[in-house]
């Protein structure tokens, strides 16, 4: 896509993706490393990271409604820098606490919901509807890039430097990102609203449109299956490497990193899997794979068993970016201006706010069931869940609708 200010938002959006991906690695070594963290509290961790879509992901799409998007990601990307700055801060005086990591990462975790709402409504003002599989192909690309990239580069800053040097580079890579937002030169307006409806009202509209799709509908009851499932699988993997692989944190970014050159292909093939499977059957055959990825996970042993460690984060990888590339494309196509900020906190709900639940449970699992016991429970989850699109309309679909229609979905409110 020739298009300058997509490629301004391209930029920062691969900044911000490496930065959220290096924080995801080093942060709990950082905990279990130099802080000497039990499963539990980097379980708590993760709970206190997510839970601000379990509260206020819906309000949060109401206000980005009414808000100048590029503004919103400039200032969550600036104040997550901020966050994470303080640890290496911290570090530094040898005053670095487990109380500070669950604040900066709770502070974190509310702005990176309104980085999420705003930055999934910004892209349909900037490219036509006909662009929008591209443009979300190319930045589903960045979170592959980054997936690639990021753990092994985490995994070797943290075992060279310590784990609050990576975390300080997390917080560069924000501000980076903001930079780059900032220079995009397409107006940034508040949306048009032709009456301002109160915030119960508004949020409802988003839940109601969102429900009365019969595709959306069963991709969002997907989402909150699944998210719980990966939360289990976050939570503990790099503890179980560290703990029952007995990898270094440089090998489990490596790892890490080789498992998921997956990503990397899904979203440079989605397109034309998409054209040459259909889209719809795509969604389906995706989320399948993606549980047999996650099955293959708990197989890892030390030696030669490591091998089923990369090879199930590929088919995960993979599948994962296919689905998501298409469930946000289909999504954006077929909900009314008028609503995309609503339904988009509606799906980042619906996906990021069973998360806390799947956090906290996986500490608990983790001491009862064991680290590899807490992964076999995320794989079967994730198969399992894989049956609320198999078992959907998609199953007689081929090719996804490519704009919207208001007699088909039932819906009329805005």
């Amino acid at each position: 896509m020739g298009h300058g200010d997509f490629r301004r938002l391209w930029l920062a959006d691969a900044l911000s993706q490496f930065g959220d991906r290096i924080n995801l690695l080093a942060v709990p070594l950082l905990a279990a490393i130099t802080l000497q963290a039990t499963a539990v509290q980097v379980s708590v961790l993760r709970t206190l990271e997510t839970l601000a879509y379990l509260l206020l992901a819906l309000q949060v799409g109401a206000w980005t409604n009414r808000m100048r998007k590029r503004r919103v990601l400039v200032a969550a990307d600036l104040g997550r820098a901020m966050a994470f700055g303080s640890v290496p801060l911290a570090a530094a005086f040898g005053a670095l606490t487990m109380p500070q990591l669950y604040v900066v990462v709770a502070v974190a975790g509310v702005l990176s919901v309104f980085f999420e709402v705003a930055h999934r409504t910004y892209l349909p003002s900037l490219v036509a509807r006909s662009q929008l599989v591209e443009g979300n192909a190319r930045l589903q690309a960045n979170v592959s890039v980054a997936a690639v990239a990021a753990p092994g580069l985490s995994g070797w800053l943290v075992q060279l430097f310590g784990g609050a040097t990576a975390v300080g580079v997390n917080a560069v890579s924000f501000l980076w990102s903001a930079a780059w937002l900032r220079r995009i030169r397409a107006p940034d307006q508040v949306p048009v609203a032709l009456a301002r409806a109160p915030l119960r009202r508004e949020i409802s509209d988003g839940l109601r449109f969102v429900f009365r799709h019969p595709v959306l509908r069963v991709i969002g009851a997907h989402n909150v299956c699944v998210s719980v499932c990966q939360q289990f699988q976050i939570t503990v993997a790099a503890l179980f490497l560290l703990r029952e692989v007995h990898l270094s944190p440089g090998m489990i970014g490596l790892l890490q990193a080789g498992g998921l050159t997956g990503a990397l292909l899904g979203s440079a093939v989605t397109r034309r899997l998409g054209r040459w499977l259909g889209e719809a059957r795509l969604m389906w055959i995706s989320a399948l794979v993606w549980g047999a990825g996650y099955l293959m996970i708990p197989l890892t042993t030390p030696g030669w068993g490591m091998a089923w460690y990369p090879v199930g984060n590929f088919l995960t990888g993979v599948s994962i970016v296919v689905l998501n590339v298409h469930q946000v494309s289909y999504r954006q196509a077929v909900t009314p201006e008028r609503l995309q900020s609503r339904v988009a906190a509606t799906s980042a709900f619906l996906y990021f706010a069973p998360g806390p639940v799947g956090s906290a449970l996986a500490g608990v699992l983790a001491s009862v069931a064991g680290l590899r016991g807490t992964l076999w429970l995320a794989g079967a989850g994730v198969a399992v869940s894989a049956l609320w699109l198999v078992c959907s309309p998609l199953r007689r679909m081929r090719q996804l609708p490519e704009a919207y229609e208001e007699v088909r979905t039932g819906s009329h409110g805005a």
